[in-house]
């Protein structure tokens, strides 16, 4: 298909439909962001409230864009849908999302394709849910749709679309003469429209299972299913489930000689009784070498001072380590918390810069951002550079975020608080707080470059410096991506990323289109680790950003970003006021000097395929067993001790209750096994039926029959 320039579409009809009456203005289509009255307003904020636009002719709708009066404005939308489709009555969702209380103009990217094929509308519906003034009415200000209306264009995706449809109904039609046993209709049907229902795959189950009742070659189609990776698809789809566990490290006693491929140093000093781990603690670095399973930890404030100690935990040992109590006497660096630590795996080398200084020892000799580089196989310190602003680099920051590229040997800090004599971090009245940019260090030439200003009004390809904020590097697409933090006293809920070889900033969300129950709690405690080979991100949320409810409000929450599909989901919520991994502030008010010393793991937990794959057998033997009780009940009690037993996971509570149940069935009638919805089908079609229904759940969408039902069409 040719590039057609995208075009401002221009439309026919407008109406504003509600409860309540509605103002107009004259000429609809132009923006006047210093006048008022130049807007769509209802008179009240109760649904049903929507703008339905009608285009002369069908178009491919990409983008919508959003004007806006000159101020800040309570009748502001903060969150709306859009609806789009052929017809008023059968629309599909666009765009879910929100404005901000602001004046610039905003625009969104519509859906407009199914299965990479675009569609047209002619009706665009948007539907206000929330205005920024809580007990306000909605306005809306001025439109624009952008997108594709070249006849050439969209009559074959009209011609697609329709057929689309009239295809869907008609597997929604042979899905519904199917599960009833209409086989004569289904048939044919399938044979006058040539239509497939399903893959062959499936079609073959449904002949073994429902028809033939082959229950032993359907858990071996199964079993090959799941060997060809054809469940992948539903175990990604799957919540996590969060196993945290407390780590209890085994007790060192004296000096003890560490063999080079297991920690990687010759001697390693540790201390005696209770001194054989980190003490309590906060704004430490910890980083982790993935190759050899150790995790380093180094510094940190234990609410007096700060701290100078170097430590090595082995997670195949359940030990912890003392590399050094003091690195400033190994020609390391000084005591420091609120610094940044990334490890290069490869080299096996790790990388320390900035720290947090009071004002009260704040000069110009101290305001000097040192870099430092340990040798883990050496045990060696090198001091890289004794100020890096003198390099080129940023100046001395506290609260920045590093991540290293082993592959092209690069180092990026993003943000933090730049340290200045001008009195108190916290006196903002002095002077105004200072951040740092986006930069490199190229480790192999020792240079430095600057990558992005600190920006405050984050254009396009602008960057907004922040502390407190997650940083991470993906491997594969090899982008940074950059999440919440504070600036000054905004807490920011933004989340981009940068390309790193393309030198490009792309903004996936500004903190204000999504639900905010749907994005990580806005805060300064979150911590973050990438799983390229999963494509996803994972966030810990501590401390909320009110001062005023912190003994209340905190909590920690898990959250995953999946990065291909744009979506963020919550595995848990709690009220427990521990840190993940190791120690860290609770917040208590009461005790501002409090620093924890615990030390925890979390596991995350998806159904495996070993787990599918009994639990497919498990249900396909539970339904043999209940077509047996009806019928042989002393075969059905034997098939039940010797074959479904074996399925059945008796650690787990609720399946092994449910084994237990299993024997009533043989005391059960024949009436009491037909499905709800199935009483004037054939009973044990209809058992079967369902149970290939629960099957079929498993295998890849683009292989099933379509979701929904025929029967949910009609409305009374």
């Amino acid at each position: 298909m040719a590039v057609v320039p995208e075009s401002v579409l221009t439309f026919g009809v407008f109406k504003w439909s509600s409860y309540s009456s509605t103002y107009l203005p004259e000429n609809i289509l132009v923006d006047k962001p210093n006048d008022q009255s130049s807007r769509w307003s209802s008179e009240s904020n109760y649904p049903p409230q929507f703008l339905i636009l009608k285009l002369e002719r069908p178009a491919i709708v990409q983008s919508i864009t959003f004007g806006k009066y000159e101020k800040t404005h309570v009748c502001n939308l903060k969150k709306f849908k859009v609806f789009g489709g052929m017809s008023e009555e059968n629309m599909t969702e666009l765009l879910s999302s929100g404005l901000k209380n602001d004046y610039n103009k905003e625009t969104f990217t519509l859906k407009h394709k199914i299965d990479e094929q675009m569609f047209p509308c002619r009706f665009v519906k948007i539907v206000p849910l929330m205005s920024w003034g809580p007990s306000f009415n909605f306005s809306i200000w001025y439109i624009e749709l952008h997108g594709i209306e070249d006849p050439d264009v969209v009559h074959p995706c009209l011609n697609w679309y329709s057929k689309y449809r009239e295809q869907e109904a008609i597997r929604l039609c042979l899905k519904h003469f199917r599960q009833h046993n209409y086989t004569e209709a289904f048939e044919s049907l399938q044979k006058k429209t040539r239509i497939e229902l399903e893959h062959p795959m499936l079609t073959y189950l449904h002949d073994r299972l429902v028809l033939q009742g082959d229950f032993d070659d359907c858990e071996e189609l199964i079993d090959k299913a799941v060997g060809d990776g054809l469940f992948n698809q539903y175990i990604s789809q799957q919540e996590y489930k969060p196993r945290w566990s407390q780590i209890i490290p085994k007790c060192n006693k004296g000096t003890q000689e560490i063999n080079r491929d297991d920690m990687t140093s010759e001697t390693i000093y540790s201390s005696d009784g209770d001194d054989n781990r980190p003490g309590m603690r906060g704004g430490h670095q910890m980083v982790i070498d993935v190759q050899t399973e150790t995790v380093y930890l180094f510094g940190g404030w234990d609410g007096t001072q700060d701290l100078a100690d170097f430590w090595a935990y082995s997670v195949q040992e359940n030990q912890w380590v003392c590399i050094s109590r003091d690195t400033e006497k190994e020609s390391g660096p000084s005591a420091r918390s609120c610094h940044k630590m990334c490890i290069d795996s490869q080299r096996r080398q790790i990388y320390t810069l900035g720290r947090y200084l009071d004002s009260s020892v704040r000069n110009s000799k101290s305001l000097k951002s040192d870099f430092y580089r340990y040798d883990i196989d050496a045990n060696t310190w090198t001091l890289l550079s004794e100020d890096t602003s003198a390099d080129g680099g940023p100046k001395l920051v506290f609260d920045h975020q590093m991540c290293m590229d082993s592959e092209k040997h690069m180092i990026y800090t993003f943000g933090g608080r730049i340290l200045t004599c001008n009195g108190s971090v916290e006196d903002s009245r002095t002077s105004e707080p200072q951040f740092s940019g986006l930069y490199a260090y190229h480790c192999q030439a020792a240079t430095w470059s600057l990558l992005r200003e600190d920006s405050c009004n984050a254009g396009p390809e602008d960057v907004q410096s922040r502390i407190g904020h997650c940083m991470l590097f993906h491997t594969r697409n090899r982008c940074l991506y950059v999440f919440g933090g504070q600036r000054s006293k905004t807490y920011l809920n933004d989340f981009f990323s940068y390309d790193v070889d393309g030198d490009h900033v792309e903004i996936i969300s500004d903190g204000t289109k999504k639900d905010s129950g749907m994005v990580p709690m806005t805060g300064f405690t979150q911590r973050a680790t990438i799983d390229p080979e999963l494509d996803e991100i994972h966030v810990l949320s501590g401390l909320s950003k009110d001062k005023d409810k912190r003994e209340e409000n905190v909590r920690n929450s898990f959250w995953i970003y999946d990065i291909a599909r744009n979506n963020w989901s919550c595995v848990y919520k709690n009220d427990q006021a521990v840190h993940y991994l190791f120690g860290g502030n609770p917040g208590k008010s009461c005790s501002p000097k409090m620093r924890l010393d615990d030390f925890w793991s979390l596991k995350l937990c998806r159904p495996s395929k070993e787990y599918l794959l009994r639990h497919c057998r498990y249900l396909i033997r539970k339904y043999r067993f209940e077509e047996k009780a009806q019928s042989e009940p002393l075969n059905a009690l034997k098939y039940l001790q010797n074959d479904l037993s074996l399925t059945v996971d008796h650690t787990d509570p609720d399946e092994t209750k449910e084994f237990q149940l299993l024997p009533s069935a043989l005391f059960k009638s024949s009436s009491d096994f037909i499905p709800l919805g199935f009483s004037d089908v054939d009973q044990t079609y209809a058992q079967r039926t369902q149970l290939f229904d629960t099957l079929v759940n498993f295998f890849p969408d683009s292989m099933t029959p379509p979701k929904g039902n025929l029967v949910d069409l009609i409305t009374l």
